[in-house]
């Protein structure tokens, strides 16, 4: 591959940077201006209205330095500056819900302090973001803190997806707008209709998926990708790589069914190299390497003699040993009958035959190592067929000994009788194999259709699962017959099968029918791809010769067919989506190639099965959103579709979201997406205008009094749960 092109296509982390000092609090003395905050899961806005906001991380954590021994609070960026820090890290919010309010306390109380109000009470109407269809829970509690504790004059909560669309729509008083916002959150998407500048909030729906359950899915995916990765991938740079290069598709399946191909698959890559230290290695010098060299060399001599040396010594203690056992042999008559064979069993010998053949072998291998010596190597004598002399003689003949070796001859003449059937039996299959290959040649000469048809059928039913692109024929059932194995089959049948057994009945005895369905034993080799039975071996063997004669004789049969071929394909496109580096490759095992996950996350917010979660996706909530309203209001709405939220900034939302909408709309009907001129901030900046425009809408001290913190005022901008019309 070319390394310009790969370079091309990798990213290297951004370092991590130290936050600066945050500036001193402003001098807010004399102004009057509301106070505007938009409370993301993420990131805490919050300003004067009519100037530029602050922003941070919207994350505490109590610290106690340990050098003055004091308790500190660190927001914001502060945080990553202490390690201990980190892990004490709070933030208001779990996953979509408010539910810290001692760190939505402190946020505050460290966004007041920047404002330079360090009073006892903020005398500042509050225009402040809550999510869609915010619990009652969290209104009430919230509302407890900025009226009890900050004692503040009004407080007008706004949903941000719709003041964001109030920002982008608004060029004229009063704001009339019609369109369907659509808001990408941290922990959750909602689609909001406004018709004549008013948020339908009763038909507005929302999704459990947003940016942290994508950069989480993202992780895990690449976490099951490198098990084993020897660095740490951290929530900051899979949120980063989501970020910067994963995108829509228009039609996910097609996509993924072009990458089929290797190369298509590795152009398509992007690449992430992760901080390495190469470890440093000593250079020696040429003088030190031709010294190693040599001591290598005196060493492989050294072993060479000593082997020699060892080969020597055998070879003398045989020839020894042969020596003593023929002067004992030409010893024996000057014995008599029992000293002899005291002498023979005191040697480990039963008998003259057991020495004759000691004898015989120790001459053999002393002749066999003397000529090697020489390097004289001379071609194997065939064996001659052996005689056994006292199988015929009767026992009455024999003594003691006699009968022993008789016995030893009869097992010698039962084993030779024995490797001759072999040999003719082997002689007999060989002949039968020519008969059969005869046979398929009339075949095949008489009808080459008919025999290409059955070995491709043949070959389709020896076709090992999962590589097969047609249906398995093959029974299993002769996988392994045994009664464990089949109760072991079984077992797991009745585990993996969705309809289980009651107990009562496998109590009962019934008919056992297991084996019967293929399937059965499908769910074995299902879960057992690791190890490949000897049958599953005999298969692809057999397997290996229908194909050579397939390519020998079938003309349409090509290579690209084979077995080998299509695992080949396999290994390639595997190779492709994970490519890998040689162990002392340390760039290269430090580096995460991201394929198809770079679409695979982002299209769970239309398919949120794709992540285990059971919620319709954006499409199909869409459709349904667009189902309560008229036709003259539908095309109103689509043809001002708007995005705003962190993620409406990835790649092909737009070109995602048309495709999914074009087939369910009449084709007559316009449908125009656009989105939020700055989809982070718009939400607060939307509130800023509304704050400039005077509009009240606030729910003051004296209606919490009143209604209690549950309720907030009812307007086209704000929640509608629990809300009541106040003139």
């Amino acid at each position: 591959m070319d390394t310009d092109d790969l370079e091309s296509r990798t990213y290297t982390l951004p370092p991590l940077v130290l936050p600066s000092l945050p500036p001193p609090p402003i001098d807010s003395e004399g102004i009057t201006n509301d106070i505007i905050i938009d409370n993301g899961a993420t990131t805490f806005r919050w300003g004067f209205s009519q100037h530029e906001p602050k922003t941070a991380p919207n994350v505490i954590a109590k610290y106690k330095e340990r050098r003055n021994n004091k308790p500190l609070m660190l927001f914001g960026e502060a945080v990553d500056c202490e390690t201990g820090a980190r892990g004490q890290a709070r933030t208001p919010w779990e996953g979509d819900v408010l539910l810290n309010f001692d760190a939505l306390e402190h946020t505050l109380d460290y966004a007041f302090l920047q404002l330079g109000i360090n009073t006892p009470t903020v005398d500042h109407r509050i225009f402040m973001t809550e999510r869609l269809a915010t619990p009652l829970h969290s209104r009430a509690l919230t509302s407890e803190l900025l009226f009890e504790l900050y004692s503040v004059p009004e407080v007008t909560y706004c949903v941000d997806g719709i003041m964001s669309f109030y920002k982008n729509n608004s060029p004229t008083k009063p704001f009339t707008a019609d369109g369907l916002a659509l808001s990408f959150n941290t922990a959750s998407t909602s689609v909001i209709p406004i018709l004549n500048g008013k948020g339908i909030l009763s038909h507005t729906k929302r999704i459990p998926w947003g940016a942290s359950q994508a950069s989480e899915y993202l992780l895990k995916l690449i976490q099951l990708k490198y098990p084993s990765f020897p660095t740490r991938v951290t929530p900051i740079q899979t949120n980063w790589m989501l970020k910067n290069l994963c995108s829509f598709v228009p039609d996910y399946l097609a996509h993924v069914r072009s990458l089929t191909d290797p190369d298509t698959l590795r152009a398509s890559e992007c690449i992430v190299q992760f901080p390495f230290v190469i470890p440093v290695q000593e250079e020696k010098t040429e003088e030190e390497l031709t010294r190693i060299a040599e001591k290598r060399k005196e060493q492989g001599k050294k072993l060479q003699e000593i082997a020699a040396k060892n080969r020597a010594e055998k070879l003398q203690q045989k020839e020894n040993d042969l020596q003593y056992l023929t002067t004992m042999r030409e010893g024996k008559g000057s014995d008599s009958k029992r000293e002899w064979m005291t002498k023979l069993q005191s040697e480990g010998f039963d008998s003259d035959a057991a020495l004759d053949q000691a004898i015989k072998k120790l001459e053999a291998q002393v002749t066999k190592g003397r000529k090697k010596e020489q390097g004289i190597v001379e071609p194997d004598e065939p064996a001659e067929e052996p005689s056994f002399p006292l199988i015929d003689v009767p026992d009455a003949e024999l003594d003691e000994e006699g009968l022993k070796e008789k016995k030893k001859q009869r097992l010698m003449k039962a084993g030779y009788e024995a490797r001759v059937r072999a040999r003719k039996e082997k002689e007999k299959e060989r002949e039968e194999k020519e008969r059969e290959e005869k046979r398929e040649e009339e075949e095949r000469e008489d009808d080459l259709k008919s025999w290409a048809n059955r070995l491709r059928t043949e070959q389709e039913a020896r076709f090992p699962f999962p590589f097969a692109s047609v249906h398995l024929t093959k029974s299993y059932t002769d996988l392994d017959e045994s009664a464990a194995a089949q109760a072991r089959m079984k077992n797991i049948a009745n585990l993996a099968s969705d309809d289980r057994v009651p107990k009562k009945k496998r109590k009962g005895g019934g008919e056992d029918m297991f084996g019967a369905d293929d399937a059965d034993w499908a769910i074995y080799r299902k879960i057992n791809l690791a190890n490949v039975s000897s049958d599953e071996e005999d298969d692809l063997d057999q397997l290996k010769v229908i194909e050579q004669k397939l390519l020998q004789h079938d003309p349409s049969f090509t290579t690209d067919q084979t077995h080998a071929a299509i695992t080949t394909r396999r290994s390639a496109l595997l190779a492709a989506f994970k490519p890998a580096y040689e162990d002392g490759d340390v760039r290269g095992n430090t580096r995460i190639h991201i394929t198809t996950e770079r679409w695979r996350v982002c299209e769970t917010w239309f398919s949120p099965n794709l992540a285990g979660v059971d919620s319709a996706g954006l499409g199909e909530v869409i459709q349904n959103v667009l189902a309560r309203f008229s036709e003259a209001q539908k095309g109103r709405l689509v043809n001002n579709i708007f995005l705003t939220g962190g993620p409406s900034q990835l790649s092909g939302l737009s070109d995602r979201l048309h495709a999914a909408l074009r087939p369910v709309l009449p084709p007559e009907m316009p449908i125009t997406i656009e989105c939020a001129e700055n989809p982070t901030m718009d939400a607060w900046y939307g509130m800023n205008k509304l704050s400039e425009a005077g509009e009240h809408h606030g729910y003051t001290k004296q209606d919490y009094e009143e209604h209690g913190g549950e309720r907030t005022r009812k307007w086209w901008g704000g929640n509608w749960n629990n809300a009541i019309n106040i003139t």
